[in-house]
């Protein structure tokens, strides 16, 4: 399970690398405290040897040994140790000692000490082996004492030593802790003033928050918040200014529409009555399309965030679809309109409703900027990496300066003649968006009027070619 604290984690790893320090100075420690304990337990079984070896002396044609209590004195402790000693003439005569008594494994040379560790009785004893020439008769031979103690007295002293660094180690590690958590929680206060300071903001303030009072470290997190909030204050605005442009272009109509039925009711004749009807008709027609207009264009935005269900849609299909919706208004207005494709199948990926309205109001603004008698072509060609929807008119078109501006919602260019809502191209260019594709103007290479252009990532599936090569759709 993850651990969603910051304090922890930070303190997780600062204290985790210091416990396993500890662990290993421990082993050190340990360690050093056996070597300490058995360089101080060697020099006392030396020191009693010596002692011992000092009171050797050949007297009446034999070696005497007398063994002086300090040398048996220098063990005693509360360990209750055992202590054994043994001296052995050069011929191997025991002078003195139990002749039992673990011999060195090795031999000595004069006055050469030697260590090891055996059994003895039942018990592990540490041993020390010494070879000291008799005073007076060096010519009898080095004389070898041993003196063995059993090593409970040695354990506790390493032990003890041990616990003693260990007790200040974790007192030292606890310390360390509590400086941690201290200082954890006065490095994250920066933190929790932060927090209370947006908490305390009133609902819908939207002002940038004071990067001065934050430390350098959260200055990023600061900058991203108030970076968030100038995008969330822009999109409340663009919001607002939407909501109030819809409730304008929605009120003019209404507006119109209850003039008419008040002169429809107050017209006597027949034809005062169907006029109005008529326009009444109209006027619905208009509304009706503006809110299928603005419901198409929520649904678009709504894709850019949490993109809709995309499939591969042949794109063919969908022009050819909208075509034939459209052929009674290009009739009406007497306009060419063709349709111009080298393949059966070009696949795009995309939402199928989306796309059928990108199409849609493509053709629609071109067909009614078009003047009667003119001409609109729609083109699909299909190359390696792109798909290109190209809607191309010989109409007004739209003057470079106004380009940028044709994609905002409810811009119209020359209102007083236009029957539309403005909204047309801004719906194109949300739904381009939720597509991962790409929307251009640029003018005719001849004459005059506009090309858009959409360009669309191709989709996997191949694309096959028709025959003939170029196909049109014209309506008289």
């Amino acid at each position: 399970m993850p651990i969603n604290s910051l304090r922890i984690q930070l303190l997780a790893w600062l204290l985790v690398p210091l416990i396993l320090f500890v662990a290993f100075n421990t082993w050190v420690t340990y360690s050093n405290a056996v070597d300490m304990a058995t360089v101080v337990h060697d020099r006392m079984l030396l020191g009693s040897a010596r002692i011992i070896a000092e009171q050797i002396r050949y007297e009446d044609e034999a070696v005497q040994v007398v063994i002086p209590p300090a040398a048996l004195e220098l063990f005693q402790s509360d360990s209750h140790d055992r202590v054994y000693y043994r001296v052995v003439a050069a011929n191997g005569t025991l002078l003195a000692g139990q002749p039992d008594l673990p011999v060195s494994p090795r031999m000595r040379r004069n006055e050469e000490s030697q260590y090891f560790n055996a059994t003895f009785r039942g018990d592990p004893v540490r041993i020390v082996a010494f070879s000291q020439p008799v005073f007076g008769a060096p010519e009898q031979g080095p004389v070898l004492i041993e003196v063995a103690q059993t090593q409970h007295s040695y354990k506790t002293l390493s032990d003890r030593m041990w616990e003693h660094t260990m007790q200040q180690q974790l007192a030292i590690l606890v310390l360390v802790g509590a400086l941690l958590l201290l200082g954890l929680r006065h490095g994250l206060a920066p933190m929790m003033r932060l927090r209370d300071r947006v908490q305390r903001r009133k609902p819908g303030t939207l002002e940038a928050l004071d990067t001065a009072p934050v430390p350098a470290e959260l200055a990023p997190l600061v900058h991203a918040i108030n970076d968030y909030v100038q995008r969330l204050d822009d999109h409340m605005s663009a919001h607002g200014r939407f909501i109030a442009n819809a409730s304008h272009q929605l009120r003019t109509p209404l507006a119109l529409l209850n003039t008419q039925v008040s002169y429809g009711l107050r017209s006597s004749d027949v034809e005062g009555k169907d006029a109005a009807l008529r326009a009444i008709n109209k006027g619905v027609q208009h509304g009706i399309r503006l809110v299928n207009q603005l419901l198409t264009l929520s649904n678009a935005e709504t894709g850019i965030g949490r993109p809709l269900r995309q499939t591969d849609v042949n794109l063919i299909e969908i022009v050819q679809v909208v075509l034939e919706e459209l052929a009674t208004l290009a009739q009406t207005k007497h306009i060419d309109l063709g349709f111009e494709f080298d393949c059966t199948s070009v696949m795009v990926h995309a939402t199928p409703s989306m796309l059928e309205e990108l199409v849609a109001n493509l053709i629609d603004n071109a067909l009614r900027y078009t003047p009667a008698g003119g001409r609109v072509t729609v083109a699909v060609t299909s190359g390696e990496q792109r798909v290109l929807l190209r809607v191309e008119d010989n109409g007004p078109g739209i003057p470079a300066t106004e380009r940028q501006h044709v994609f905002e919602r409810f811009y119209r260019l020359n209102e007083e003649r236009s029957d539309g809502s403005g909204l047309g191209l801004a719906i194109v260019r949300e739904i381009a968006l939720a597509s991962n594709a790409e929307i251009a103007l640029s003018d005719p290479q001849q004459g005059h009027g506009l090309i858009v252009t959409v360009s669309f990532p191709i989709a996997e599936n191949t694309n096959r070619t028709m025959d003939p090569a170029q196909y049109s759709q014209q309506n008289p």
